[in-house]
Formats: C-alpha cells, structure tokens, sequence
C-alpha cells in the first residue's frame, strides 16, 4: 500500500479577479494538489486613502454572490472573512493547516506594501507564498524604454508593448473533475454570510445600477459577445456618440477581474482572423481601435505603479501650485448635474443613476470641472472614485490628471472643451440628453444643446437651471491660470 501522503490544502487569495477562467492563483492552487480554500478578506480600512466607494461595493456584493456560485458548482466553498487580513490568513492557515497561499497582485501603491508586508510574514511562519499576473498584459515593470526607464507617453509606450512577445493566452476555466481532490474535505471553516460584509446600500439608491447591470463572470462574457456582434466593427466611428451603444462597456468587469485583459485580447484577435466574420480591412482597424484601448488601459497602471504619488499629486510638479478654486457651492452643482449645460449634466445624471458614464463625456465634464470651474481635478477624481462600478485607480488617476494637463499624455492646457459644440458634435439629435434630463424631454432636439440661447422663455417652465459659467469668459480665465503656471 502507498504511503504518498496528500499535498496539504492551498488558500487562494481572492482579491480582484473574481473569476475561474484565466485565475493563475486558482489554476497553480488547482495544479498542487490536495484541498484548495478560496477566501475573499473585506478590510477597506487597509485600502486606505482610498477605500472602496459605494457603488463600488455593491458590484463587488453582486460579484461576489456570483463567484461563491460558480465556485460551489465546483464543489468549493468561498470563504467570507472580515478585518486585518494578515490575522484573517493566519487564522484560515490555523484552521485548515494550509501550507500554501496564492494570490493574484494588484498595483496600487499602498496594497503593493501591504502586500509585501503579508508576503515575508507568511513566509516567516514556513508558510509557501506566490502571486501572479492576472490583471494585466504586461507587468509594469516589463515594458522599459531603451534607458530603462518607464514611459510618460503612451504612443512609444504602446510600440513598445507590440514590440513584445503575443500577451499569454488565458488559462482555461478549472473543470469539476480537476476540481475533484480539491474539495476540503475536513470540516468547513466558518464563513461570514454575505450580507454581513455590508456591502449593500441601506436605502435603495442603487436601482438604476442593478436594472442596468448584470455583475459576474458570466454577464462578463455576455457583454464581450454583445460587443463583438453588434459594434465592434464600427467601434472607432461609434464610441464617441453617448445615446450609441458603441463601446463595449467591460470596464466594471474589467475593474473587478470577472474577465482578464488576456481573454479580451485574444478573443478579439480570433475574430479579427476568423475567416468566418469576413472583417473589411476597415473594420479590422475598429477592431485594432479598441485592442489600443486596452492598451491604454495598460498604461495606466505603468503610471500608478513607477510613479506612486500620482493619485494625490500631479505628475508634472510645476502644477502642485496651481490656483484651483474652492467653490463647494458650484461643485455639488456640477455633481448633482445642475451645471445648466445639458450634456455635462446628462453625463453627470448618468454617473449617479447607473454608476458609470460614456467615455467622451467623462472627458468633457472633467474639462468643464477643472477648466470652467476652476476646482482641482483631485476634486473630480474622489467624486468619481466614490460613484463609479468601475472605479479603478490607475485608470481614474491617468483620466484626471490627463483632463487636469498635469499628467502623463496629459491634454494640453489649452484644450478646453467647448460643452455646447461638442454636445452639437456627439449628441446632434439630442437623445443622451433626452434620456437624463427629463426637464428637456419635450423640448425641440435642437434646443437641448444650448437652452439659454431660445427665444422663447423655455428655461422658466422647464425648471433647468442656467449656465454656472459663461464658457467662453471661464476659458479665458483657464488660459490665464494656466499661463501663469506655465511659465514657471
């Protein structure tokens, strides 16, 4: 009779990559041998200063509720913890006599220390520790510019990471059969019930978001096919018109790692050269548009991660001093979308209804917050941190500094967004405008864009408010702040 003793269990770390297919941490856990503990940790106190918003949380909540059922088709148990997470891993290593833990990494700068910190503890106490590449392409410090040094732009930056080899191909999700021996087969540890995280807003402010989401894996994988067979082919002509379901809105489940960037990319790849789709040359370029996205999105965290400091401090230094307005008034105006420019205010109603908004307007209400009202793009970026599904720091930091003039790519100081022409440009029928401002619903499409400009008294019946601003004297002001920055 053999006397090969079983590998002891492993825990899996589950962070941001709430998922089965392409998780390395649960494949290589899989792999070992022996029991496999997946447990999820809610201590948003060690996230701090920026912990996890509201909306934020109620995704993570849905998210959460989907993976322990996929998981229990599996025959393995999520394990909900709650407090210092070290302490909560050492108790579940306690319980179980696991003598392995893997995670999946995540890049912001304080959860990278903790990390660490977590890493040489555990090992410190015999216990085995790995983490892996989940939530990116490329790790940060992979893509290097011929000095070895990390790049602040995002063309070369791009170039070079299609210079690389092909990103990996993603990991299968893990079968019942493989699954098999991995179920703990001693007693279960204890677990939280769900509910008991908190997560769920008390009052029912989050409808909007749960009629117009479907969180989870599997609503992951819908969307991505969704966007396949109805708008990638016309993605670059399509994603700038808001009333257009023109992007492929993977954003949340990208922010939560219910699908890796590995499986968006190599999904679309296989269409672009599938035979089957019979993709134009043109429409392989829409494909190619999107796939650059991505990229950006890579970008974004080779910033976070070479450069720390950037979610609370502008990249270029010169900015730290410059003159930012503190107007509480005029900022809950512009949260609340009661700007009296129809299109910022459509886009900020959107952010509150649904947590999330159309790319395009996220730019052009971000230059109507820094530039025509003068408040400080940290300003804008907590506001968005604690509204957004898919609130992501590298992605939130990159947006707001490059809105800001004061980051990487930045837009250049003098880019002001017009709010009304671009209104006219990407909403010329009036409809996102219809769809969030249901004061303007009624009125002639081509009024909805600039409704102090009508002859007619229509503001009075319709109770939208007037303009904050006169655009073009708060552009003036803009240029004269930025100017003076500028020359130092």
């Amino acid at each position: 009779m053999s006397n090969t003793a079983h590998p002891a269990p492993t825990i899996v770390w589950f962070r941001t990559d709430l998922r089965l297919a392409d998780n390395p941490a649960l494949a290589a856990a899989i792999a070992r041998g022996g029991p496999v503990i997946p447990v999820f940790i809610w201590a948003p106190e060690e996230e701090a200063p920026w912990q996890p918003g509201r909306a934020w949380q109620w995704w993570l909540h849905q998210s959460l509720a989907s993976l322990q059922a996929a998981l229990h088709k599996l025959n393995l148990r999520l394990i909900l913890r709650q407090g210092n997470k070290l302490a909560a891993l050492r108790d579940l290593i306690r319980e179980t006599q696991a003598q392995a833990i893997y995670w999946n990494r995540r890049y912001e700068p304080a959860i990278i220390e903790r990390d660490k910190r977590i890493k040489l503890a555990l090992r410190a106490d015999g216990c085995e520790v790995e983490s892996f590449n989940s939530h990116l392409l490329y790790e940060p410090w992979q893509v290097q510019t011929q000095t070895a040094t990390p790049y602040k732009v995002f063309t070369p930056f791009w170039k070079a990471c299609q210079a690389m080899a092909e990103p990996d191909a993603p990991l299968a999700p893990p079968t019942p059969k493989q699954c098999k021996a991995a179920a703990f087969a001693a007693s279960a540890p204890d677990s939280l019930p769900l509910d008991a995280l908190g997560l769920m807003p008390r009052i029912p402010w989050h409808t909007g978001m749960a009629a117009y989401w479907t969180p989870g894996e599997a609503g992951a994988q819908t969307r991505l096919t969704t966007f396949l067979n109805d708008a990638i082919r016309n993605y670059k002509d399509q994603r700038d018109f808001p009333s257009v379901d023109g992007t492929s809105r993977l954003s949340p489940y990208l922010c939560h790692g219910e699908i890796s960037p590995r499986q968006v990319w190599h999904t679309i790849r296989r269409f672009i050269s599938d035979s089957k789709q019979k993709l134009t040359p043109a429409a392989e370029k829409q494909c190619w548009a999107y796939l650059r996205e991505i990229g950006w999105r890579e970008f974004a965290y080779h910033i976070l991660y070479h450069f720390p400091h950037t979610p609370g401090s502008p990249l270029q230094e010169k900015y730290q001093s410059f003159p930012w307005r503190n107007d509480p008034a005029q900022l809950r105006a512009w949260q609340r979308g009661q700007t009296g420019y129809p299109l910022i205010d459509a886009g900020m109603r959107q952010l509150w209804q649904i947590g999330w908004m159309h790319n395009r307007v996220r730019m052009v209400v971000a230059s109507f917050l820094v530039k025509d009202l003068l408040i400080s793009w940290q300003d804008g970026a907590a506001w968005f941190w604690d509204t957004l599904v898919d609130a992501d720091l590298a992605n939130n930091t990159l947006g707001w500094q490059w809105a800001g003039g004061c980051g990487a790519d930045a837009a250049p100081y003098f880019r002001v967004f017009n709010p009304t022409l671009q209104s006219k440009k990407f909403d010329p029928d009036g409809k996102y405008i219809q769809q969030f401002i249901p004061e303007l619903s009624n009125t002639d499409p081509r009024q909805r864009h600039a409704p102090w400009e009508t002859p007619a008294p229509l503001l009075d019946h319709t109770g939208y408010p007037d303009p904050l601003v006169d655009h073009a004297k708060a552009r003036n002001r803009a240029l004269a702040a930025f100017d003076v920055v500028k020359s130092h």
